[in-house]
């Protein structure tokens, strides 16, 4: 017999399989997108500091010859 790993959507808390799930960690494509939506909205932020500064992004450095 088959044991058939169950995991819970971190969107919407609904059980779903884990394998053959093309959508995984999510129970479908609709969660997927709902939280990919999240991240290009800035929602969701991974915590740091900031690397380079938006307003800055065409300051260019001194080139040297």
């Amino acid at each position: 017999m088959t044991d058939r790993q169950t995991i819970r959507c971190p969107r919407c808390r609904q059980e779903a399989l884990w394998q053959d799930n093309p959508f995984r960690p999510f129970c479908s494509q609709k969660c997927q997108l709902i939280d990919l939506g999240r991240w290009a909205q800035e929602e969701y932020k991974v915590p740091g500091q900031k690397l380079m500064d938006p307003d800055n992004l065409l300051e260019f450095p001194n080139e040297r010859d």
